[in-house]
């Protein structure tokens, strides 16, 4: 019997249509049938050399690559000579990709092996495939290694797509064996099943292995797999398969009955978080429990930039050699299924603290990251956060984007929130009580559609009026804790609901960004610039007056003294986009004593604790200011707030607010000497959405003998293990938990 396919080749095909799985499920009241997809594969003459595209290489995305062909049983590569756009936009669209970006000659993405199939290449673009461009004929070639090509595809991939060669794979899903388990979500276990031609096959087990399994099992977003009791099947139903051989299988396409095998199924195991229950049994938030590794910054669950633990201290991995095997054991070992995308540079946003793994060489089989061989010697201790690598992992179909829906907004990011609740025995849109609705109640809706993070959330949408049958509120005391990965897993009041406006013009409403700031202050900074000033309260009225001093001032005579710990900070935009005010610059409140705008009530929290976290003082400081102090190399300065200008900080950029200004301090005239905790927290109030919050806090010791201060031990909320953050009580984190 002939094999079915090369398994290896047939899986990295197919693992981009794993939504299929859900298809028997239907849509919901609301959604449109999806339109067919028209794509027909092109047809090409007969002399034209039959060969297979690949992109390869290193430190890339999904989309680009070194151009790799497969002629004869044998993969090469494509000399850089005579190579245009042009040509690369044959490549792209051979591959499935909507048109090409760009190309890179000398083996930007590493020297390839073998032979070198194609030189002096010269395309028009409106070649059906690489083989039909001049050349000097496949396999002649002058050329070496260091001259291969790559190319960079668009992320748009053509509707409907089919690899050529009538060796092509439409979706695949798994389909629930026994019907009582159809409804569950989500799927973990049941036949594999492809579409050809319009129809589902499944697929004969004939020299399928345990691998295949996991494969399969970890692009439907499943960590591990287990054995299936495959006799007991045949109590089930005759097996009677139709094998097809799809993709990158160059040798083999055929169609036969599986007459002396069996269907291959196979039996997925969850994580933690994604355990099949019932509707209403989820989990109420999403939290990571990885004591070595965790990702932060990234939009959605799944995604985020790589930090492990180490000598109890999280840091980063530097994206030197990483790739999408070093990124699956993340994956897999953060409970989710293979990695999508190995990502580098920093995309996700930058991390603080040290870079703790480079070069780093996993097998795939590896349990944690941590296991994997890595390299730190003197070359690459030059790793900086801006080679900070990410993952984006598959995930499980849970279902929970056909939940909700925004509605009347200018554009897909935007609109009224409208949840689908059960309401006397069918299911109906409503919508969600505004009053209390808040940014990390956004944050959840925002990453539930797949749509980054929230931008602004709205307790009004008069200007959104929504589908009109929808008004009604079916969702009321909304509280989030901002992990959440549905809002229904979020606290609320349930049936009995509480809204006294109503809905309508007073629902809730987000409107969400791709891409978020990310604000970290500089710990060092804190530690070295603290100091003690006695100040007589004649000089201090502005700071009386923006209650920036112990309540005890208000009796304090003119000629006495206030004692003030004094510091500088320095802010740290870290994320993906700017930070801007919430507030407009209409809106904003003009200061006649230091004469300037406050385009935020109150920007950061400043707070002196006991050993047991009592607040023993504190100090607040209203946005004195948001701008460019300084801005990393090659970054110019966006945001100044001399003659009213635009308040922000820019990416890359930073904002240093010097000790020497008005409310930079705690007011500590009525404290006694003793050992202390200093804390501060930027953005307190949430009142701009950024990636990560929980990095928007410091800690420090501290101890004040009367006379003089000392400051020690500064570091980053988060940034220590869980044990170490112990011995510092009051806030762990700046996350949230129910407002």
């Amino acid at each position: 019997m002939l094999a079915l396919w090369s398994v290896s080749f047939v899986l990295l095909c197919i693992w981009r249509f794993s939504y299929a799985q859900y298809e028997h499920l239907g849509y919901l009241p609301g959604y449109q049938e999806p339109a067919q997809d028209l794509y027909t594969i092109p047809e090409l003459p007969k002399d034209t050399p039959r060969i297979q595209l690949r992109l390869a290489g290193e430190k890339r995305k999904h989309n680009e690559g070194r151009v790799e062909v497969f002629y004869e049983g044998e993969w090469g590569t494509v000399c850089d000579d005579d190579f245009t756009i042009h040509a690369a936009q044959v490549v792209c669209r051979e591959l499935g990709y909507f048109e090409a970006v760009s190309w890179s000659p000398s083996s930007k993405y590493g020297k390839g092996e073998g032979r070198i199939w194609f030189d002096n290449v010269r395309c028009t673009g409106n070649e059906r495939s690489l083989a039909q461009c001049e050349s000097n004929g496949i396999g002649v070639s002058d050329c070496k290694h260091t001259e291969d090509v790559g190319v960079v595809c668009s992320d748009k991939r053509i509707p409907g797509f089919k690899f050529s060669l009538n060796i092509q794979v439409e979706d695949v899903r798994i389909r629930p064996i026994l019907s009582t388990y159809r409804k569950r979500i989500p799927v973990t276990e049941g036949y594999v099943e492809v579409k050809d031609g319009g129809k589902w096959k499944q697929i004969c087990d004939d020299e399928w292995t345990q691998m295949n399994s996991r494969v399969i099992c970890g692009m439907f977003g499943f960590p591990g797999d287990k054995r299936y009791n495959t006799p007991f099947l045949l109590y089930l139903q005759k097996p009677v398969c139709v094998c097809v051989c799809v993709c990158l299988c160059p040798h083999l396409f055929s169609q036969y009955t599986c007459e002396q095998g069996s269907p291959v199924v196979v039996s997925c195991v969850p994580g933690r978080a994604f355990a099949p229950a019932p509707m209403a049994g989820y989990k109420k938030a999403f939290r990571q429990e990885q004591p070595l590794v965790r990702l932060r910054g990234g939009a959605v669950v799944g995604e985020g930039r790589v930090e492990v633990l180490k000598n109890g201290e999280w840091g980063t991995i530097c994206d030197d050699s990483w790739n999408l095997v070093a990124a699956t054991v993340v994956c897999r070992e953060l409970g989710f299924g293979s990695a999508k995308e190995a990502l580098s540079g920093g995309q996700l946003g930058q991390g603080m603290g040290p870079v703790h793994m480079n070069e780093v060489k996993c097998s795939g089989f590896e349990k944690s990251v941590t296991e994997c061989p890595f390299s730190m010697d003197k070359d690459s201790e030059g790793c900086s956060h801006e080679e900070d690598a990410g993952v984006r992992c598959n995930v499980p179909a849970m279902g929970f984007q056909q939940r909700l829906r925004l509605s009347g907004g200018r554009n897909p990011f935007e609109g009224r929130v409208e949840v689908l609740k059960e309401r006397n025995g069918s299911l109906v849109w409503g919508t969600v009580c505004g009053e209390g609705w808040g940014i990390m109640e956004a944050m959840v809706v925002c990453r539930q559609l797949g749509l980054g993070f929230a931008s602004h959330a709205f307790q009004e949408t008069w200007n959104w009026p929504g589908a009109v049958n929808a008004d009604s509120v079916v969702m009321s005391g909304v509280r989030c804790a901002g992990t959440e990965m549905s809002l229904s897993h979020c606290l609320h009041h349930g049936e009995y609901l509480s809204c006294p406006k109503g809905g309508g013009r007073f629902a809730a409403g987000v409107s969400c960004s791709e891409t978020a700031p990310d604000l970290v202050l500089n710990p060092q900074v804190v530690e070295q610039t603290t100091y003690l000033e006695d100040r007589p309260m004649f000089m201090l009225q502005c700071a009386y007056e923006e209650n920036c001093l112990g309540s005890t001032s208000s009796s304090t005579p003119a000629n006495s003294y206030r004692r003030l710990l004094r510091f500088s900070s320095q802010i740290h935009n870290n994320g993906q986009s700017d930070f801007r005010p919430k507030a407009s610059r209409e809106s904003w409140v003009w200061h006649d004593c230091h004469r300037h705008y406050h385009s935020m009530e109150v920007f950061t929290h400043y707070d002196l604790l006991s050993n047991n976290g009592t607040k023993v003082a504190e100090g607040h400081k209203a946005s004195f200011c948001l701008e460019d102090s300084e801005c990393d190399e090659g970054i110019e300065k966006r945001y100044e707030c001399a003659n009213f200008g635009e308040q922000g900080i820019t990416l890359g950029c930073w904002d240093t607010y010097r000790h020497d200004i008005d409310c930079q301090w705690v007011d500590i005239t009525d404290v006694k000497p003793g050992d202390y905790i200093f804390q501060i927290v930027i953005n307190p109030n949430y009142e701009v959405a950024e990636t990560d919050y929980t990095n928007n806090i410091v800690k420090c010791r501290c101890r004040y003998d009367g006379h003089r201060i000392w400051m020690y031990n500064c570091h980053i909320g988060g940034s220590f293990s869980a044990e170490t953050e112990d011995t510092f009580p009051g806030l762990i984190n700046n996350q949230v938990t129910h407002r």
